[in-house]
């Protein structure tokens, strides 16, 4: 296989950021704009902002944790911004807490796929989440992996489901005056209990999984055979408009 490849951004880096990137995103031909739900900032919302200057960019979250997001609240928000629901891919995850994770997730998948027309892809470590995914849902949003792991786990939900959609976070940097940030990236999610579980169940450090400004289109490359989409979340020197533009400039350039 060989992934469609798409771009990420926290929402945290606002709508005004989002107005600007998008088109450039869709230019120069990424699948979509994927926007990390985050506290105090709405994913929804920085995707309306990219929405009403793009006629083509597939529109995700990556991912609206449902433990604080119930389904109303979004499928309230996604009828009020007017998101194009042919270009909306609703990611939910099951959030920060561990009880009830499963059925939680579950619940929230079923109520999505009957209330909108979004696809639904869930956030997934673990393998009992993972499976719920590709069978409650039409995908899963894998993230922290390397080539060999994501090949690993998207053969499996293939197996699960055949046409399920697998699609792979990767954070990246193209500017070596990022490479600082993304070490601290790196390390922080290293240091989530669910995720340095994770990395120790798969014999992986976080710093595996990657890409730097050296290896940049190797890594793309490898990741491209793993998954059916590659989400280069962007982690750049500093969040302006100028320093997310040379990022999809120098990603462009070597898909």
């Amino acid at each position: 296989m060989s992934a469609v490849v798409s771009l990420g951004i926290a929402a945290a880096a606002g709508a005004d950021v989002a107005a600007h990137l998008a088109p450039a995103v869709e230019q120069a031909g990424f699948h979509g704009l994927w926007v990390n739900d985050t506290p105090g900032a709405d994913a929804l919302g920085v995707l309306a902002a990219a929405a009403s200057v793009t006629d083509r960019l597939v529109l995700a979250t990556g991912v609206l944790p449902v433990d604080r997001r119930g389904t109303d609240e979004i499928l309230d928000r996604v009828a009020h911004l007017g998101l194009p629901q042919h270009r909306l891919v609703l990611g939910i995850g099951s959030g920060t807490r561990p009880a009830g994770a499963l059925a939680r997730v579950t619940e929230a998948a079923a109520a999505l796929e009957v209330q909108s027309q979004a696809r639904i892809v869930v956030g997934a470590l673990g393998p009992r989440m993972r499976r719920l995914a590709v069978t409650a849902a039409d995908g899963v949003l894998l993230s922290w992996l390397t080539p060999h792991a994501a090949r690993s786990q998207a053969r499996e939900a293939h197996d699960l489901a055949p046409g399920g959609h697998v699609a792979l976070y990767v954070r990246a940097a193209t500017d070596a005056a990022a490479i600082s940030r993304l070490d601290d990236e790196a390390d922080r999610y290293a240091g989530y209990p669910a995720y340095a579980a994770n990395f120790e169940r798969l014999g992986i450090a976080a710093g595996d999984t990657v890409m730097r400004p050296d290896d940049i289109a190797d890594s793309i490359a490898a990741y491209r055979e793993a998954v059916d989409e590659v989400v280069l979340r962007a982690i750049v020197a500093d969040d302006t408009v100028d320093a997310y533009l040379s990022f999809v400039a120098a990603a462009a350039a070597v898909l």
